[in-house]
């Protein structure tokens, strides 16, 4: 690998003796692979047990507890991955969000999330509660953040495909957290990606910096008094790391750094310049011949705390313009919502379900009818490629529930439940979109939690909507849905996702 001579200029004041080892770990370094497990469906302790049948699975990921290292094998093509058990995501990317503080019940916002990595990490730490506003300017990777946080399970998150200004715009002093991924030169890729390189001339820090100044602007302005900025790159240059930081800081006086783990080889960061007397020890950077990953830099800013309700008085102008702004966040524009839920879901339960409706927001957008946990904000005039989870339609007085419904739900929630043997042949069928058999190698059903013999379900002709799972140790994942019909499973997995190879 031929490195830019400019960059390893660059380089060797920061590194000094340590530039040949920096250097040999991009030449001859291993690279490392990561799997995170995802809580919201599987406890990660549980994870290496599944995982061997697939993979060869390593060592936890020291920054990341849900996170473990692993080599060989396909992960992206098991039947797990597209339960949404486990995400696979390069190890030094998981650190922001695993150890970002997020306030219980707090809204979240992660800025620039396509493709999802961080955003289905904070929604397993938020585990349903509060809100998540997953964003990302580019519209085409905003559609693989939809999947991603679908496939994940996640109720309690809404896409947006909107700038930073407009963003803004919207969410005045709205969050508790703000994750920023910030575009970057990303030399932290070098070695994991050759393209990186090519392109690193035409995509220099001066021209990041113009775009990560005005980001952090923007999430000022939507962040709470006492939130938290979790500020991230993938480069090793001080301008887009520590000299972004500290010009924000500057501009920004009331935010200050605090300490960020350091474990597994991470490092603190470096003081930018000699006028600074901030503590850049508190950030992290992740040098790759010190950790098992490969570079990125971390910082959390915290906001000045939330003066005392006597500090700013009753009668402050500010203070009353704030509330009037927050009044009107609590107008439902965008949306129909409902003041209680429609009896069709409930009748639905009531039939096909073992468990109770869950208890939220009930709302149509268009035509299509979707569920928050949470209160919805005002959405108004904003591009969303996704509103908490598409519940499904009613038509004619019947609900029929939708398949990113279906993966929030465990597979013991359906009265109807089909398990496919993890590796059966009919998991490659299920995916693929077509018709499973129910005398298949490796199909087993379940009728309230019994499992019954198939034969009676053809001599009855039962037709019942049920969930698809993969079975894997004894444990089950919902895959999807489907429709037990004379001795078949409807398919009702999504076209778009259905797998063609």
């Amino acid at each position: 690998m031929q490195l830019p001579e400019a960059f390893l200029n660059n380089m060797r004041p920061l590194l000094g003796d340590e530039l040949g080892d920096f250097v040999k770990s991009f030449e001859q370094g291993e690279r490392f692979s990561g799997i995170r497990v995802n809580p919201l469906r599987l406890s990660p302790e549980k994870f290496p047990e599944l995982a061997g049948d697939f993979v060869d699975i390593g060592d936890k990921i020291p920054w990341c507890e849900t996170g473990y290292y692993y080599t060989n094998g396909q992960p992206g093509r098991n039947a797990l991955y597209h339960a949404g058990v486990y995400y696979i995501q390069e190890p030094s990317a998981m650190y922001p969000a695993a150890n970002v503080p997020l306030k219980e019940g707090g809204n979240v916002l992660d800025l620039c999330a396509a493709p999802g990595g961080k955003s289905t990490q904070l929604a397993a730490r938020m585990n349903g509660k509060g809100l998540l506003v997953s964003n990302d300017i580019n519209e085409e990777r905003t559609k693989a953040l939809v999947k991603n946080l679908q496939m994940a399970g996640v109720s309690n998150a809404l896409v947006t495909n909107e700038t930073p200004n407009n963003l803004a715009g919207k969410f005045p002093e709205y969050f508790d957290t703000i994750v920023v991924d910030a575009p970057c030169s990303g030399e932290g890729m070098f070695r994991k990606d050759e393209e990186a390189i090519k392109h690193w001339d035409s995509f220099g820090s001066a021209r990041c910096r113009q775009m990560q100044d005005g980001i952090l602007e923007a999430a000022d302005s939507m962040l709470k008094q006492g939130g938290i900025i979790s500020y991230s790159t993938c480069t090793f240059e001080i301008e887009e790391n520590e000299g972004a930081i500290d010009s924000f800081m500057d501009r920004h006086p009331e935010y200050y750094l605090i300490e960020t783990p350091k474990v597994g080889g991470v490092e603190g960061g470096i003081r930018p310049n000699d006028r600074t007397t901030r503590d850049y020890s508190l950030c992290a950077r992740l040098w790759p011949h010190k950790v098992n990953g490969e570079g990125h830099f971390t910082a959390f800013l915290k906001k000045g705390e939330e003066p005392a309700e006597e500090a700013r008085g009753e009668n402050d102008e500010a203070a009353k313009a704030k509330t009037e702004r927050r009044k009107k966040k609590e107008r439902f524009r965008s949306f129909r919502r409902y003041e209680s839920r429609p009896l069709e879901i409930d009748d639905y339960y009531d039939s096909y379900m073992t468990r109770e409706v869950p208890e939220g927001s009930y709302f149509y957008m268009g035509e299509n009818l979707y569920y928050l946990p949470v209160t919805p904000p005002d959405i108004d005039g904003l591009k969303v490629a996704m509103a908490g989870v598409y519940t499904g339609e009613i038509k004619n007085g019947d609900f029929k529930m939708s398949h990113r419904l279906a993966l929030t739900m465990k597979p013991k929630d359906f009265a109807y439940r089909v398990e496919l043997e993890a590796g059966c042949p009919e998991i490659e069928r299920y995916l693929k979109g077509e018709t499973i058999v129910l005398s298949g190698e490796g199909v087993k059903v379940k009728v309230f939690g019994e499992y019954v013999r198939k034969e009676a379900l053809v001599e009855e002709r039962v037709s019942e909507p049920c969930c698809v799972a993969v079975n894997s140790h004894g444990r089950s994942f919902v895959l999807g849905l489907g429709a037990i019909a004379s001795g078949t499973i409807k398919n009702l997995y999504p076209k778009g996702w259905r797998r063609f190879t």
